[in-house]
């Protein structure tokens, strides 16, 4: 049981670690990590995606917990949550000794666009697979197409990407406007697919 929560918290460590860009970034390593491990089936997944994108607190928490619950119990949950957050903590007390000195630099400046777009294109792929395998049944998307799942997120991003830009009184369209009409598109798909 310990090697197993010890597996638990090192799994989730790097995946906190290596993941930028929030919890719904982290979805793809997590799949294949957590999957390929056997502790959840890809429908249990699926199913606590959804779950705990509408349950309060943050989503990496959520899910670690969740994972380390069905794995290992109490045990496996504390340690892949203390596994999820302990990078984010880490980065965060050296980023704030640092950061002052640091964004002042272009370089620094210009990484961090390129972790924007890359984020951007995660969260695209992660919407597109999932929206395959809720909506369609598709589960892999690359055999299912012939295209990765990260360009077909991209090229989906690229046309979604003028939403944003959408003037209503001569003011930006909010977030919260794009996210209610992805609700009402989703639910209108939803409604008028088979299933």
């Amino acid at each position: 049981m310990a090697e197993l929560c010890l597996d638990l918290f090192w799994t989730f460590f790097k995946i906190g670690l290596f993941t930028i860009g929030g919890g719904q970034a982290m979805i793809p390593m997590i799949m294949t990590d957590v999957v390929q491990k056997g502790w959840l089936s890809e429908s249990a997944l699926m199913d606590f995606i959804a779950i705990s994108e509408s349950t309060p607190g943050p989503f990496a928490v959520n899910i670690a917990t969740y994972a380390g619950m069905e794995t290992a119990g109490v045990g496996g949950a504390v340690c892949a949550t203390l596994g999820v957050v302990l990078p984010s903590v880490i980065i965060i007390v050296i980023v704030a000794k640092l950061l002052s000195s640091f964004m002042k630099k272009r370089a620094v400046a210009e990484v961090f666009s390129g972790v924007r777009a890359s984020v951007t294109g995660l969260l695209a792929s992660v919407f597109l697979t999932l929206a395959l395998s809720v909506l369609l049944g598709i589960s892999d998307v690359t055999a299912a197409t012939g295209v990765s799942a990260d360009w077909i997120g991209i090229g989906m991003f690229a046309l979604l990407l003028p939403l944003s830009f959408v003037k209503i009184k001569g003011k930006k369209m909010p977030p919260v406007v794009i996210v209610l009409i992805a609700a009402v598109m989703g639910t209108l798909a939803y409604g008028f697919i088979p299933a």
